[in-house]
């Protein structure tokens, strides 16, 4: 398959998962839903093309390891773990639903493919150092990935272990940051500005790439060249918009906290089936 053809057909996998997590998120009157949408196309390259796992053998002790630090966006997790087949599809029908297992934050408590629990900001990537420098020290091949948001850059847990990986020279370590300029309360830059924020990385003897988190092809020019330097940690700093793909809800920090109503349910079914 050509790199167009590659890229078409992993662009209808994104707008097919889009459409899944807006069931699952209005099935249960959740919320999440921007801050799930604005990881979708990190998440499909990574399992269509990066990740070495094997849905049939979840705990293969030389897998490569996913860690969502911002787990409230977990519904973009569990729709691509039953898209790639770690469990049935069908119990995605139970998303945040009295008795279910799929909570609302990501949470290791059965769920083939959930390798932490998180969701309380600035979790993630500690435990993601954790197990890269395990994988160092024990010589095992596999590799871990970290999503990071970017209100847990506010976070002294986050550059404790950004200062430990790049002390620890932990080039087997990839975080992504979902830049998508947003966080709880307002806007990153207006709360916390994080820039110079390559510059800040690079300071922790981090290698960077600074992309469109939206685009596969920039996806894939980062990717293809990990470790980006030899004896550092990796971090794409991933440029993306909350909300990415329905125009009612991108770039709007409501949809942290509600559940769209009929009328903009409608609007993204519309738009998604476009």
């Amino acid at each position: 398959m050509n790199k167009t053809k590659e890229f078409e057909t992993l662009v209808l996998e994104a707008k097919e998962l889009r459409k899944t997590i807006l069931t699952m998120i209005t099935g249960s009157h959740a919320s999440h839903i921007a801050s799930s949408y604005s990881i979708i196309e990190i998440l499909v390259y990574l399992y269509e093309k990066v990740l070495k796992i094997d849905p049939h053998n979840p705990n293969k002790p030389d897998r490569d390891r996913f860690i969502l630090s911002k787990g409230w966006g977990v519904a973009a997790l569990y729709a691509t773990l039953a898209q790639k087949g770690f469990f049935d599809k069908k119990l995605l029908e139970t998303y945040c639903k009295d008795g279910s297992k799929l909570i609302g934050i990501a949470t290791r408590n059965g769920i083939p493919g959930i390798e932490a629990t998180t969701g309380s900001m600035g979790h993630g990537l500690p435990i993601g150092v954790g197990m890269a420098l395990a994988a160092k020290l024990q010589e095992l091949p596999y590799r871990v990935f970290v999503v990071v948001s970017d209100g847990e850059c506010d976070e002294g847990s986050t550059w404790e272990a950004i200062l430990q990986a790049g002390h620890h020279k932990l080039d087997n370590l990839t975080v992504i940051v979902d830049y998508n300029k947003w966080q709880s309360f307002g806007r990153v830059k207006e709360i916390l500005d994080l820039e110079p924020f390559a510059k800040k990385w690079q300071a922790f003897k981090w290698s960077t790439a600074e992309i469109n988190g939206h685009d596969l092809s920039e996806l894939a020019g980062a990717f293809s060249t990990l470790p980006f330097e030899k004896g550092k940690p990796n971090v794409v700093i991933a440029h993306t918009i909350k909300g990415k793909g329905v125009s009612v809800l991108e770039d709007r920090n409501e949809w942290h906290y509600k559940t769209p109503t009929q009328a903009e349910i409608d609007i993204a079914w519309k738009e998604l089936a476009e």
